[in-house]
């Protein structure tokens, strides 16, 4: 009698799942990020941050890292040393004397914008940094105008440290957006890819306090154990993600839901979004 009445009372499974929704992502949707755009830092402190690069955005800049991970450069005298409020944490060689690898790009081209406009989705409205904002089929954030475009300084986005010009950074010095996103920095740095796992490993760590947030001892800083693209990790080892693909509706959607939130906390709909505040989605894969 008593599961005949429980029976009637428990809802059925097709009765609690949630209907889709015409921005909810198929399978098909979500694409493997491939290992060797996977660069993985392991701190002292025994967190592990993965970088997503983008080659595609600065290639030099790009070709440059993949140089130093594999000459495992990161491994040895290198460490986050500056971590400043509400801007960024940076990592690198703090006394900026260490030898590069041979073969390194000292001062790449200035790789901060590309000449071609691709977008494969954009929001309805500009921002007050770029004729418009959108997103790239491969999942990145882009922003730009009529003939160029460009990766914007949003939230864990990284780029490249760098002196005045005509400095452009080799990328052993690299950094992340820890707080609100500094959009004035676009098309000024190359921004060279995303942390896509362990942003809390850097956000959570001491302010600096010296000038820019930058640690006055070395006992502050937070030592690199080492650097590794996934694809040279054995197999066992390596982290994977994917990024959720743009073109398509169900991702046209999911931009205007963010556009104009609708559940019942929201009664104005704004009729836009910051990019940094619409990121595209990536995932680990499961």
């Amino acid at each position: 009698m008593l599961a005949i009445v429980l029976a009637l009372v428990a809802p059925t499974q097709a009765q609690t799942q949630t209907p889709p929704t015409p921005a909810d992502a198929q399978a098909q949707d979500w694409i493997a990020i491939p290992d060797d755009e996977l660069l993985v830092f392991s701190l002292a402190n025994g967190r592990r941050v993965v970088v997503r690069l983008a080659p595609q955005a600065a290639p030099v800049h790009v070709a440059n890292i993949r140089a130093l991970a594999r000459a495992h450069w990161w491994d040895q005298g290198t460490s986050v040393y500056r971590v400043q409020e509400n801007y960024v944490a940076q990592w690198g060689d703090p006394t900026e004397k260490k030898p590069l690898p041979p073969g390194i790009v000292a001062n790449p081209p200035p790789e901060y914008v590309q000449n071609r406009v691709t977008p494969a989705q954009r929001l309805s409205r500009p921002d007050p940094y770029a004729a418009w904002v959108g997103y790239s089929a491969d999942g990145w954030p882009l922003a730009g105008d009529a003939t160029r475009q460009w990766l914007p300084h949003c939230y864990a986005m990284v780029g490249v440290a760098r002196d005045l010009a005509p400095s452009t950074g080799s990328g052993a010095e690299l950094y992340t957006l820890i707080g609100h996103s500094p959009r004035a920095l676009d098309r000024n740095i190359a921004v060279v890819g995303r942390v896509v796992e362990g942003m809390e490993a850097l956000t959570t760590l001491p302010r600096g306090t010296g000038d820019l947030g930058f640690y006055k001892t070395e006992g502050e800083r937070s030592p690199i154990v080492s650097a590794r693209l996934a694809s040279d990790l054995p197999a066992a080892q390596r982290p994977h993600f994917q990024y959720r693909a743009t073109a398509n509706p169900r991702f046209a959607a999911w931009m205007r839901e963010r556009e104009n939130r609708d559940n019942a906390f929201f009664t104005v709909p704004a009729g836009g979004v910051d990019i940094c505040a619409a990121l595209p989605p990536v995932r680990p894969a499961p």
